[in-house]
């Protein structure tokens, strides 16, 4: 199943689609079933009801009829967890890790009087290597959940950075409240998979991460976090690790890549979170930018008015506009 979270002048409705191009209103559809319509007043709810939530829309959309549905492209598409419970982002790929260690060495080098010299000196101090620790256990940093914004969302330039970037990421969405799971049983606490843009100032976060400390201002601004265009459910994907992924600026791609190459698995990435900590339904882990999935690794960033549009099989296209002094809007989106 799909689901999304679109907007009305009620406020917030939850969704699921019938098809490419029809949505279920869940609510209205309990109700005029006589089924319990509380578990449906938002995707929150939903989530924390869990398995019995979930049957009763899988008999909803079996009893719909498409008279009774909303034209997708007519809705404005929220984020599908608007106000996550929780967002940690990991750091999960080598290559991507390794070739942005590289970038930062190189624009703290480009600061310098003589950048080569400069360069060559933090190459040989070996500050800008991976550590054994990222191999040895999953590493990650929390986020700022109220800053979430879905898709076709205007994300905000903020006025300190110079320097924008998009970020490519797998996000699970945590569908049980599990403690000291094993990896064996992890992946019964995965609801379900999104797309995740982690919108960044490289800038400022290059500058930041000399203090050797978790990232600050580089990623903490509003509508930096979008998430979208829908919530697929677990029983849905067969293999996160073999989804086709890609992401592309103004229609250019620049990337085309799989979600394969983890360096530490979902389920012992949500084991490990869970060592003597309680994960909560409606928490969002990302899996981390995948290898060439931003441009920082290249450094080439984003300008003013660009489109950078995330793609991931069984979820969807995730398209946001980057705007100086923007607001964050949106409208309808598309998802497959």
């Amino acid at each position: 199943m799909q689901l999304i979270t679109f907007e009305t002048v009620r406020g917030p409705r939850l969704g699921a689609l019938l098809n490419s191009e029809l949505v279920l209103d869940l609510a209205q559809a309990a109700e005029r079933q006589g089924e319990y319509a509380a578990w449906l007043s938002s995707m929150l709810a939903l989530i924390q009801a869990g398995e019995p939530a979930l049957a009763l829309v899988r008999r909803l959309l079996r009893a719909s009829e498409p008279a009774q549905c909303l034209e997708l492209s007519s809705l404005r598409l929220l984020a599908p967890l608007p106000v996550p419970e929780q967002i940690r982002d990991f750091a999960n790929y080598e290559l991507h890790v390794r070739q942005a260690l590289a970038s930062s060495m190189r624009l703290r080098a480009n600061a310098a009087p003589d950048p080569e010299a400069a360069l060559t000196q933090l190459q040989a101090s070996g500050m800008f290597a991976i550590p054994p620790v990222w191999y040895e256990r999953p590493l990650y940093f929390k986020c700022n959940r109220f800053s979430v914004v879905g898709p076709d969302a205007v994300v905000e330039w903020p006025p300190f950075a110079q320097k924008m970037d998009y970020e490519l990421e797998l996000a699970v969405v945590i569908g049980k409240k599990v403690r000291d799971v094993s990896e064996a049983e992890a992946m019964d606490a995965v609801f379900g998979y999104t797309i995740y843009n982690d919108f960044s100032a490289r800038d400022v976060q290059a500058h930041e991460s000399q203090f050797r400390m978790g990232p600050a201002k580089g990623k903490d601004f509003d509508t930096g976090n979008v998430f979208g265009p829908c919530i697929t459910t677990r029983d849905s994907i067969a293999d996160p690790y073999a989804l086709q992924m890609s992401v592309a600026v103004n229609g250019e791609v620049k990337t085309r890549t799989t979600a394969a190459g983890m360096q530490h698995s979902i389920a012992r990435c949500i084991s490990f979170l869970s060592q003597s900590e309680t994960l909560y339904p409606g928490e969002i882990l990302a899996m981390g930018t995948v290898g060439n999935g931003c441009g920082y690794e290249s450094l080439s960033f984003l300008n003013d008015g660009d489109e950078v549009t995330l793609e991931v099989e069984g979820i969807g296209r995730l398209s946001n506009r980057l705007r100086r002094g923007g607001r964050g809007g949106g409208g309808p989106a598309t998802t497959g």
